[in-house]
């Protein structure tokens, strides 16, 4: 009798163990599930970065500035894209060849473009065709006139941004983006731009309140000044909220481009507080910075002169150039 009690005493207790075990077993397993579905979940919501790399290889068919409906390949690994190397630079592209002209390339952006070879700033058919590019992106809608659009689409795929994007850095940075798949990352520099330039701008304010800025191009011995409203003057105007000379809202108003010849003579009238200079006559002796009217200027006498060479960022224009000169500008102006 005791020993069948003894025998009942021992499956129960068998039966206990296997009970607990079976227990801290389904335990196990909704903490396993659990931990499972908490992984799943997470790979369920990648970063914005995974996202876009995931999204990016799909062929897609955008309509560019000029109408055309372009079918731009999944992930272009050689892109041609002429003076617009300063977005690509901002997005982290490297083009298969880079935009020059005679006498320079675009020497700012050369910590990334050192390697890359060049192809003149007209993009003859023939230069294009040796690249065998994957992808055109062309700016103005003077780039593919007179029949070069349907020339260069039977190179490659040819997407224009057209003037008005392609006069707005903004704009062309955010459309290149979505051309090229990058739209998250496009956003982000521009935004860094803003913060970046709200943050100048309050500086400046503090450092040179209510004072003036002109900045000008010296090139051929003849003086040009930048418009209020475009390339560098936007950046010193409008980005970072310097006060416009009196003389260059003259200029501008009756200029229809960037950069506006000013004589000697209407440069004696310059009324602002500071000048920039962008010598490109550096190397042939830089004549007319010795003429007595260039002498005469309030801002060269007091030596408010900053002085940079035709190979910086200043004659650009791009979320590139244009945080450079946003540097410059602090460096020149906040001590």
């Amino acid at each position: 009798m005791f020993g069948k009690s003894k025998k009942r005493i021992v499956v129960l207790m068998s039966v206990m163990v296997l009970s607990l075990v079976l227990a801290a077993c389904g335990g196990n397993k909704e903490n396993n599930e659990g931990m499972n579905n908490s992984a799943a979940t997470e790979s369920a919501s990648p970063s914005p970065e995974a996202t876009e790399t995931a999204a990016a290889p799909t062929e897609q068919k955008l309509t560019d500035g000029l109408g055309n409906e372009v079918t731009v390949p999944a992930n272009p690994q050689k892109i041609i894209a002429s003076y617009l190397e300063d977005y690509l630079v901002a997005l982290g592209v490297k083009p298969v060849a880079q935009w020059s002209v005679p006498n320079g390339i675009q020497d700012y952006l050369q910590t990334e473009l050192k390697d890359i070879p060049t192809i003149a700033y007209d993009l003859p058919f023939e230069a294009v065709t040796s690249f065998a590019p994957d992808l055109l992106i062309l700016g103005s809608n003077s780039t593919v006139e007179g029949g070069k659009y349907e020339q260069y689409s039977k190179i490659a795929p040819t997407f224009v941004l057209g003037d008005e994007v392609n006069s707005d850095w903004r704009k062309a940075l955010l459309k290149i983006g979505e051309v090229l798949q990058k739209k998250d990352q496009a956003q982000k520099v521009l935004d860094d731009y803003e913060a970046k330039a709200a943050e100048a701008k309050t500086k400046l304010q503090a450092a040179i309140p209510d004072q003036s800025v002109a900045a000008l191009w010296l090139v051929a011995n003849k003086f040009y000044v930048v418009s209020d409203k475009l390339s560098s003057g936007a950046v010193l105007y409008n980005d970072l909220g310097l006060k416009v000379p009196n003389v260059v809202k003259e200029i501008s108003a009756a200029g229809m481009v960037s950069w506006n010849e000013i004589s000697l003579e209407k440069l004696a009238d310059l009324d602002a507080d500071h000048l920039i200079l962008i010598n490109s006559d550096k190397a042939t002796g830089s004549e007319a910075l010795k003429d007595p009217i260039w002498q005469s200027i309030p801002a060269v006498k007091n030596g408010h002169v900053h002085e940079y060479e035709a190979t910086t960022s200043w004659l650009y224009y791009g979320p590139v150039a244009s945080s450079q000169m946003i540097d410059n500008v602090l460096k020149d102006f906040v001590k």
